[in-house]
């Protein structure tokens, strides 16, 4: 029951979610309505245009991935052989710094056969690297109200954004606020822009970097502000927001994209990254 509910959610569709588990839509309903009924819950918002989780299936999703994970990984360390094999993997570079190690870790630690290949990029160019099939699995920065429309995969992290400078006094007295960031298209760019845009407030590029470290050490030198997730922010540098004159900034969101034909190994490093980070 929990893995049919989970895979609806991941897929957004019954008949999607049938298909992946080699079920009938009727099957999968079937047991989404007794999952129901056990936890005396609604789980799912269903109309004939959409399907949404309601708030008791937004809470039920974490837990369920976490119980899905414990009950793959009793049975694999029962029942499946050694998992071997090599593994591609893209990740953003603050995500990868701040997040992942230790999940990392934690998986190849228990299936000592796997080859691990990471890489950190730009979300763009993992996007286009990945299509060309240069990865087996993706972490991809992207705007929650458009991921259903431009990108398919599971929601693994939501990420609260603030904006960073090298002391409280960084837009203090400023007409024009100096950004630091990434190059075009990047998602955090974007949020920055948009924000200062409908706070009619100026800003312009003072300083574009590929990179997390060169991003940090242009906002400690004092060349302008820049936007992070919440956790990303170092001791050395302080958060700023609206006693500076600046927008509140919206979350964002880190999805897992799986290539169509992955091997099992990979298959289960996903489900793996995914338990370990999911949040709602």
């Amino acid at each position: 029951m929990l893995r049919c509910f989970v895979t609806i959610a991941d897929l957004g569709s019954f008949t999607r979610a049938g298909e992946r588990l080699g079920r009938t839509q009727s099957t999968v309903s079937l047991q989404v309505k007794r999952l129901e009924e056990l936890l005396g819950r609604s789980l799912f918002d269903r109309s004939p245009k959409s399907l949404r989780l309601t708030g008791d299936g937004e809470r039920l999703l974490g837990p369920a991935r976490k119980l899905l994970h414990l009950n793959d990984k009793a049975i694999a360390e029962l029942f499946e052989p050694e998992i071997a094999g090599f593994v591609r993997l893209g990740v953003p570079e603050d995500f990868a710094t701040a997040h992942l190690p230790s999940v990392l870790a934690e998986f190849m630690e228990a299936h000592p056969l796997v080859e691990l290949e990471v890489t950190c990029d730009l979300t763009l160019n993992l996007l286009e690297r990945f299509h060309a099939g240069a990865f087996d699995l993706v972490l991809v920065k992207r705007e929650p109200t458009l991921a259903e429309a431009t990108l398919h995969g599971t929601r693994v992290w939501r990420e609260p954004l603030v904006w960073v400078a090298r002391d409280r006094s960084a837009a203090d007295g400023r007409d024009t606020i100096p950004l630091i960031v990434s190059p075009q298209p990047c998602v955090y760019r974007k949020r920055a822009i948009d924000a200062l845009d409908g706070l009619k407030r100026p800003w312009r590029i003072a300083y574009t970097s590929t990179s997390l470290a060169g991003s940090r050490a242009a906002v400690k030198a004092g060349l302008g502000l820049t936007v992070l997730p919440r956790e990303m922010v170092p001791e050395t540098l302080v958060v700023v927001g609206p006693e500076a004159g600046l927008p509140l900034l919206s979350d964002t969101e880190i999805a897992l994209l799986e290539a169509p034909s992955i091997s099992d190994t990979a298959h289960k490093l996903g489900q793996h990254i995914t338990a370990a980070l999911e949040r709602p």
